[in-house]
């Protein structure tokens, strides 16, 4: 084998590992969340919520999800048979992920057989004719997944956030500030009752996070927030660590937003609170990391069912 036939060789080999590698990297950051973070905020899951006194600045986008652009969210009725042009399966179905599949599919086949990535084009089996097929397909890909996006956009979700001028009343019996969430969806109005609600959620989920306890949390939260704790909770086990909350006490909260969807109520609280967040070692206890008093600032989402209890919906970092 001379030197130019190596060469083609290894720029084949890299090649095959770009074509394996690009449906990975489209669905990785999926992945990257912090513990608990992710949710749906059914038709808002990809709005900012407004801000608020306790969280004024800007709020992360939905790091981990079920919903799709557009979708009318995860506990609307809708969302069972809701389809799209990717399907319920993201890239791996649906229109888009075929043509895809099918780009990549063709590329494999064509370059394990020494045709390149379209086996047709003889002229361009060579190093750049390679490197250009691949740029091809990922600007096609790219352009198409821009294409939806722009299409399935939501359009903006609220009419108007609240006002973040003095701040609204405080509730004497809890951290939070209440009032009447507003929006272009029917409005819902949170009670103190309500208020008492999330703290306490808040506290509890804290509690059944430290003890690993998933039947708990399924009182908790949604079944979607459950299956994130849950894996987060394996992947403490993977790396023989369990995570500690401890002293969770809210010291401020407020309502970004509240809204009816069919027999769905949301609501959108941004909280700060002090913890003392502690990863031990397995088995032994060892402390590995955290233990001391910290304060966080969060966006937490709570759904019910019409007349039903409250769940964690969805936590979003403020930045």
């Amino acid at each position: 084998m001379n030197f130019s036939q190596r060469t083609r060789g290894i720029v084949r080999a890299i090649a095959v590992a770009m074509a394996l590698a690009l449906p990975v990297m489209m669905t990785v950051s999926a992945a990257d969340a912090r513990v608990g973070g992710g949710g749906s905020r059914g038709s808002r899951t990809f709005s900012a919520p407004p801000p608020t006194n306790t969280a004024p600045g800007s709020v992360a986008p939905m790091n981990r999800t079920f919903s799709q652009p557009g979708s009318p969210g995860m506990n609307s009725p809708a969302a069972a048979n809701s389809g799209g042009l990717f399907g319920r399966g993201g890239m791996g179905r649906g229109l888009l992920g075929g043509l895809a599949a099918g780009f990549l599919g063709a590329g494999l086949f064509g370059m394990l057989f020494g045709g390149g990535l379209f086996s047709g084009l003889g002229g361009l089996s060579s190093m750049l004719g390679l490197l250009l097929q691949i740029g091809l397909i990922v600007l096609v890909v790219r352009l198409a997944m821009s294409w939806w996006q722009r299409r399935n956009a939501p359009a903006a979700a609220y009419a108007g956030g609240p006002d973040v001028g003095p701040g609204p009343q405080a509730n004497a019996r809890s951290g939070f500030g209440f009032g009447l969430g507003g929006g272009s969806n029917a409005p819902v109005e949170i009670a103190p009752a309500d208020y008492e609600t999330f703290e306490r959620l808040l506290g509890d989920i804290q509690t059944a996070w430290s003890n690993e306890d998933i039947a708990k949390l399924h009182t908790l939260a949604t079944p979607e927030m459950v299956s994130y704790f849950s894996r987060d909770l394996e992947e403490n086990k993977a790396r023989n660590v369990t995570n500690k909350v401890a002293n969770v006490k809210l010291l401020q909260g407020d309502l970004a937003e509240a809204w009816r969807e069919g027999d769905s109520e949301y609501a959108t609280v941004a909280m700060r609170y002090a913890l003392v967040d502690t990863m031990l070692e397995r088995g032994t206890g060892r402390q590995v990391s955290g233990g001391q008093p910290e304060e966080v600032t969060e966006v937490w989402t709570f759904v019910r069912q019409r007349g039903g209890n409250w769940e964690l919906s969805a936590i979003q970092q403020t930045n």
